[in-house]
């Protein structure tokens, strides 16, 4: 059998290996994940609270309490979560909110949010609407293009 042959059969094998195990944790974190979202339906209610202020941070700076903090994942630690300060009743708190609806929350507003935990899964304007999600940002090439577009008085892409 000529060497080049053996070399791809070798790689060939080393892929299959990898895609097979990568199938079975991604299998894994999925029920992982499943599991947690069902706990989380579990313990929800809505509470009607004042948002004070809402940033992306690190876990540490965020203000939660410590055995949060101890209980997290060494990786994650450094990562930024949006956390959103929140007035419930006589009570200031953090909490942290989800990404999907981090952008929709309005900032010094009472809102009625739907919370597990420490966790924002929902937000409800209390008094008027929340915010809209932006529009997503263009980025200095698409703005660039879209400028000389306009002086040129062509029609600008979508």
């Amino acid at each position: 059998m000529p060497t080049p042959l053996i070399v791809f059969l070798i790689i060939l094998a080393v892929l299959i290996i990898g895609i097979v195990v990568l199938y079975f944790l991604g299998k894994r974190a999925q029920k992982k994940q499943d599991e947690q979202q069902a706990l989380l339906e579990e313990h929800k209610q809505t509470v009607s609270m004042l948002i004070i202020d809402k940033k992306r941070m690190k876990l540490k700076e965020s203000g939660l309490p410590q055995s949060v903090i101890d209980q997290t994942p060494k990786l994650m630690r450094g990562s930024k979560l949006p956390i959103v300060k929140v007035k419930v009743g006589p009570q200031i708190m953090s909490l942290v909110a989800d990404e999907k609806i981090f952008d929709s929350i309005p900032v010094k507003k009472e809102v009625k949010a739907v919370v597990s935990g420490i966790y924002i899964m929902n937000v409800k304007g209390l008094h008027g609407k929340t915010e809209q999600q932006p529009g997503k940002k263009k980025g200095f090439f698409k703005r660039a293009v879209e400028m000389a577009q306009e002086k040129a008085g062509a029609k600008p892409l979508k």
